[in-house]
């Protein structure tokens, strides 16, 4: 019963933080993005994980993409942010618990389906 009550109180106030607050959004909204990063590996043959420069992490995947091709390296990843409202109040969420220092670390983590990929580097720097 505590959890409900928790998550209501929560939900309702991101209800009301996002309603009257467009200025404090600091991390980008749009469906579709792009992210600087390190390309690597996923859990399968078709599943990547892009490593932002920001510290943001992304499950992602491509139709149109060779993401292989890229593995080990800085890309400018452009692509489609999947489920992009969920993952928005999601990160809105967590943008609140860090503000009232409920969580010390605020780095994105989504899935997105990428369109189209730069190579800024043949190598990832640490």
């Amino acid at each position: 019963m505590k959890m409900k009550v928790g998550t209501f109180v929560v939900f309702s106030f991101l209800f009301v933080f996002t309603a009257l607050s467009g200025f404090a959004q600091t991390k980008d909204k749009s469906d579709v993005r792009t992210v600087k990063g390190c390309l690597s590996k996923g859990d399968n043959s078709k599943e990547f994980l892009l490593t932002g420069d920001d510290g943001s992490t992304w499950e992602v995947r491509s139709s149109k993409v060779a993401l292989a091709d890229h593995v080990g390296h800085t890309v400018n990843a452009t692509g489609v942010v999947s489920n992009a409202m969920a993952h928005n109040m999601k990160e809105d969420t967590k943008d609140m618990a860090t503000d009232t220092g409920m969580k010390k670390n605020n780095s994105e983590h989504g899935h997105m389906k990428i369109t189209s990929v730069e190579m800024i580097s043949d190598s990832c720097q640490k």
